[in-house]
């Protein structure tokens, strides 16, 4: 079917992909991936959604029929393509358009309180969603979330929404560090401070937290995360910044901590959506400025300058 593109956010990794770095925007690609808009058109096939529908949609494109996706495992599809990706193995159009052609499997319809702009938040927060569903939490396990970036405060707002437990928050940077507080952080640590990890015992009766979620991507928060989790508990990789990092295995092994890797999303859409519109999720935290399509580069040279201030910039066709 063809939606009207209304809202399309700029991630993280459209700016990274924007320089070459990722090899996952390889030239020609319309990029973006966090998107809301209209159906125009639906094909005949169509059965659940129709022309005026406001629809959000996954920025995975599965297959429906492999292993995976057979098993519910969409995320894993051994013939996923992702929207306004383009790599050595496919190259999939994006949403930084005004129109964009998606199958129905991934559309979700959008909850009447919940505007275009908010509902393009609701793939980035699918992805945290993720992270804290494949975790074998229990309610009141004590958690850290390392990297106060979009995905960070995201899952900060989710696992305060579902936990009444311990949320710690460890950034090096002090104003996102104010902003995990806002967001609902228990409270937030430096990790390049010395007396940080003294306080994660203290507020940890002295073993350190049950789950860390590492939201970086790279060697140096990646071991912050594991030696701020107890024995026996766990650390969920979201972050990929870096295709290889440094790991301290002998932490690992010797105080048996799990990792887990955590992988776009499969079926969290729906509880993101409400979350979004019931306000547990706030988008007016996140979105640091809506500007037309037309402006887009202007906006990806201020993000990639990496400039202060700036979380979630959504472009508007």
């Amino acid at each position: 079917m063809i939606v009207r593109i209304r809202a399309s956010a700029i991630c993280g990794s459209d700016v990274h992909g924007m320089d070459g770095s990722t090899g996952r925007r390889i030239p020609p690609i319309v990029m973006g991936h966090e998107a809301a808009g209209e159906i125009v058109e639906t094909g005949s096939a169509v059965r659940l959604f129709k022309a005026g529908d406001r629809v959000t949609f996954d920025s995975t494109e599965y297959c429906g029929t492999c292993f995976h996706c057979r098993r519910g495992e969409v995320n894993l599809c051994d013939n996923r393509m992702v929207l306004g990706v383009s790599c050595a193995d496919y190259r999939r159009d994006g949403s930084f358009a005004e129109y964009l052609a998606v199958p129905e499997r991934i559309l979700y319809a959008m909850p009447a309180a919940l505007d275009f702009a908010a509902a393009s938040l609701a793939e980035p927060t699918a992805v945290a969603a993720h992270a804290a569903a494949i975790t074998p939490m229990a309610m009141g396990d004590s958690t850290a979330v390392i990297g106060s970036g979009l995905i960070g405060l995201l899952l900060i707002q989710i696992l305060r929404a579902h936990s009444p437990g311990l949320v710690l928050a460890l950034d090096t940077d002090p104003e996102r560090r104010a902003a995990a507080l806002a967001a609902g952080a228990s409270v937030a640590l430096d990790p390049a401070d010395s007396a940080s990890h003294g306080r994660i015992l203290e507020l940890t009766e002295g073993r350190g937290v049950d789950r860390s979620f590492e939201a970086v991507g790279s060697s140096a928060p990646i071991a912050t995360a594991i030696a701020a989790t107890r024995k026996g508990g766990s650390v969920t990789l979201i972050g990929n910044l870096s295709p290889r990092v440094e790991l301290p295995l002998q932490s690992v092994v010797t105080r048996q901590i799990s990792l887990f890797g955590s992988c776009a999303m499969a079926g969290e859409y729906p509880l993101v959506l409400r979350l979004l519109a019931s306000g547990k999720i706030r988008s007016d935290s996140i979105i640091s400025a809506k500007a037309p399509l037309s402006e887009g580069a202007e906006w990806f040279a201020r993000l990639y300058a990496r400039e202060k201030g700036l979380l979630k910039v959504v472009l508007e066709p």
